[in-house]
């Protein structure tokens, strides 16, 4: 089944290999969300964290899955939390793809990353990260398998029911994961990792 899927990464250190997933031809362009250009970012980023969640949630309005591209980085990125905090709890089916394979525009692979799921937690005290499955893009063949992924991402989030909500990501996860993130962040430049000619290595 085809599925409105929204792409959450952590931007400015994954920006190339979230393209080579985005430009795979596995999802429909119609049907992919969370990407966006450098400018427009950058304006709604003026316009304050309101405008950022508002952003994130109307982009969320439209989808049923939500994969979570997972570099060496993204579980400490609070935007990411949020996204996986208003996924989960407005239905939506996730899934974790690890990208840290994919090599980038020099041919280089990365670090892995932790479980962006790891800090939060069903009511009941199940860690989202037993329940939400997470599968790497290069060795478990992404290209191939997005779309069965996303299906059961999605059968999975339908055995829970709305009062199954997830809280914010914990303070004690939250604290294990380095600061370094901030400081080390190279400047927002997704647009251009984002060109189906980029992709190809044309440009």
């Amino acid at each position: 089944m085809a599925r409105k899927i929204f792409f959450s990464f952590h931007y400015e250190r994954d920006a190339w290999r979230g393209g080579q997933v985005r430009n795979s031809n596995v999802v429909s362009s119609d049907d992919r969300y969370g990407f966006i250009d450098a400018a427009d970012w950058e304006a709604i980023k003026k316009k304050g964290d309101a405008a950022i969640e508002g952003w994130i949630d109307d982009q969320l309005e439209n989808t049923s899955v939500t994969v979570v591209l997972v570099g060496a980085e993204t579980a400490s990125r609070e935007w990411v939390q949020y996204e996986i905090l208003k996924s989960w709890n407005r239905g939506n089916g996730l899934v974790g793809i690890k990208i840290h394979n994919i090599k980038d525009q020099d041919q280089k692979t990365d670090t892995p990353g932790a479980n962006p799921f790891d800090g939060f937690k069903l009511p009941d005290g199940t860690l989202l990260s037993s329940v939400a499955r997470t599968y790497d893009w290069v060795v478990d063949d992404g290209r191939k398998n997005l779309g069965k992924w996303a299906d059961e991402a999605a059968d999975i989030r339908a055995k829970y029911g709305t009062e199954d909500a997830i809280t914010a990501v914990t303070e004690s996860t939250r604290k294990a994961f380095t600061s370094a993130t901030r400081s080390s962040s190279i400047a927002f430049t997704p647009k251009s990792p984002w060109c189906s000619l980029d992709a190809q290595g044309k440009r």
